[in-house]
């Protein structure tokens, strides 16, 4: 498979590249969604010499197309449920549906912050700038409601920053962020992974390796 990019590793150095070159006054997280902004995450976060944190959020798929978000829930205290009214009216996604499979998501929000976290606090986002990456954006569903999550937690200022995602998607995404940065938009855009050599699954092992790695040089 050929790509604008080697591998997410090489999309996260440009990535960092480009939101290096603009000054940032005050403290500064970054938040990858995982598991493959984790790869993107971990170089932002050494350039800009910030920490790294998880945002874990999780799509809620249609009936008879997982692959089609309907809603996504974003963990918090409560978590909050974002719906695409529109989408699950189309696709029959009720409101019992909806209801029952955000409380498998969420056991599977709470199952990854025990395996990536290990007891670790969540970093503190209020008045903070909050640099929120993955490896590509599709629809934006899944991205919208993380955002949302986020104001409700009152950072200085929202960024989001990825390697590639289509421009109508970006489009419908500017009124919610602060600033959106985006290496490559494609005229033809079909899934993210066409965009990279190497779109490899990301494991837990090597979303636990880059938050073990993001911390040690936080630390030092």
């Amino acid at each position: 498979m050929s790509g604008a990019f080697a591998n997410r590793t090489e999309a996260g150095r440009l990535l960092a590249k480009r939101l290096a070159a603009t000054p940032r006054e005050g403290r500064v997280v970054v938040l990858a969604l995982p598991r493959g902004g984790l790869p993107i995450g971990l170089e932002v976060a050494r350039a800009l010499k910030a920490p790294l944190d998880l945002l874990l959020v999780r799509k809620i798929g249609a009936p008879w197309q997982p692959e089609l978000a309907v809603a996504a829930v974003v963990d918090g205290n409560p978590p909050q449920l974002v719906i695409d009214e529109s989408t699950s009216t189309l696709t029959g996604a009720d409101a019992d549906y909806i209801e029952k499979e955000k409380a498998r998501e969420l056991h599977e929000i709470e199952r990854r912050r025990h395996v990536y976290l290990r007891g670790r606090t969540p970093l503190p986002v209020e008045g903070a700038t909050v640099i929120v990456v993955d490896d590509g954006i599709a629809t934006g569903t899944t991205m919208r409601a993380a955002l949302k999550g986020l104001r409700r937690m009152h950072p200085e200022r929202l960024v989001v920053a990825v390697p590639v995602a289509p421009s109508d998607t970006l489009a419908e995404l500017r009124s919610e962020v602060d600033e959106l940065v985006c290496l490559e938009q494609p005229e033809y855009f079909h899934a993210i992974g066409n965009h990279y050599a190497d779109f490899h699954q990301v494991d837990d092992e090597e979303v636990i390796a880059a938050l073990d790695a993001a911390a040690a040089f936080s630390a030092s």
